[in-house]
């Protein structure tokens, strides 16, 4: 991984902490919609979000 500077790697923890909350509440959402059609899709919207969440933590080298 290249050197980030302060600006990139701050910049890179706020799209973390974002993708992060984002996946977590689809979850959420999935797990509470009684329309089983909206839940599916919120629980895909929720794996959209997770996947770009490790491809930003394997950036910085990180681990899930």
């Amino acid at each position: 991984m290249a050197n980030l500077t302060k600006r990139e790697s701050e910049a890179l923890g706020q799209l973390l902490l974002g993708e992060e909350l984002a996946c977590k509440k689809a979850r959420i959402y999935a797990n509470t919609l009684t329309d089983v059609a909206l839940a599916g899709e919120m629980a895909r919207i929720g794996e959209g979000h997770y996947e770009r969440f490790c491809a930003l933590l394997a950036l910085i080298g990180g681990r899930v």
